[in-house]
């Protein structure tokens, strides 16, 4: 069985008993901070085998939430992308998490996968103002997947982004775009998203298109190369590599060994990045997480 590297960062401090079982309160710990701007974290918290990698023996499905919620500062939902869900249970997801703990939420594929994005604003309108306010200070960045087979559009693209919200509830919102397809690597891309202050997806998909182009505040990691043959997914000089390349981002630099498409903007101070362990062994991805968390405190 795969070892739980977070039983040395963050203890339950009780037994592990049929507390689980019956839903008896249990200490989880008080979950764990952002780190100079940096957040990290997995692609949802429902997955059969991790009940057999990550979460306590006996813990039960209801709980897996706020579980995972004390060990990660940010967890990505990825049911939302195919459906949205009721207010009920964005108000539950809130009540479950702890104060500081962050979700990035995907958006329904049906919004960004049938014809063209300039005519998407009612259906964008009515996710966002869907029930997502009853996150509250928990609602990070809002995910707007391109499928591959969406083509750039220079045109259409500033005409969705023009047409979604800035706030929330009186809260910002915050948007990113994932490309899908290799047409987005395209200097207007760039110039787009900053223009509209959108962040973009940085991957290290082989499948997906690469850009090292910061365009917005917030830059957001999607690490989905984790392997089954190591027992946290990446390698620790994989890890402390991906760990540097997100503190020069926070710090507002610019890492030198990522390609860029156009020259760096100005920056504007400190940004905020988000680090997900999505995809790949996805079995592995609790324990990649959770070891990028443990080089983050301590240094």
């Amino acid at each position: 069985m795969l070892g739980r590297p977070h039983e040395t960062l963050l203890s339950d401090r009780s037994p592990r008993t049929n507390a689980f079982l019956s839903g008896a309160p249990t200490v989880f710990g008080s979950g764990v901070p952002a780190v100079d701007g940096v957040r990290i974290g997995i692609g949802g918290w429902t997955y059969a085998p991790w009940r057999h990698t990550f979460y306590p023996q006996g813990l039960v499905t209801r709980r897996e939430l706020e579980y995972a919620s004390r060990r990660f500062s940010t967890v990505e939902i990825n049911t939302t992308f195919y459906g949205a869900r009721r207010a009920s249970e964005y108000a539950q997801w809130r009540e479950q998490t702890p104060e500081g703990f962050v979700f990035s939420v995907k958006a329904p594929q049906h919004i960004t996968q049938r014809g063209p994005l300039a005519k998407c604003g009612k259906a964008a309108w009515a996710f966002l103002n869907g029930g997502l306010a009853e996150l509250g200070d928990r609602l990070g960045p809002v995910l707007w997947h391109m499928p591959p087979s969406r083509l750039f559009d220079a045109d259409d693209l500033a005409a969705f982004l023009d047409l979604l919200p800035r706030t929330l509830d009186g809260r910002p919102l915050r948007h990113v775009i994932e490309p899908g397809h290799p047409s987005f690597v395209d200097p207007r891309y760039v110039d787009i998203a900053r223009g509209f202050g959108a962040g973009t997806v940085f991957t290290d998909a082989p499948d997906m298109p690469v850009l090292g182009d910061v365009t917005g505040r917030i830059v957001y990691l999607r690490l989905m190369r984790s392997r089954v043959d190591i027992a946290e997914g990446y390698d620790g000089a994989e890890l402390d590599t991906w760990l540097e390349r997100a503190r020069e981002w926070a710090r507002g630099e610019e890492p030198n060994d990522v390609a860029h498409l156009v020259e760096p903007a100005a920056t504007l101070g400190k940004r905020e990045v988000f680090v997900y362990f999505i995809g790949g062994a996805k079995q592995r991805n609790p324990a990649a997480a959770m070891s990028m968390i443990s080089r983050l405190l301590r240094r």
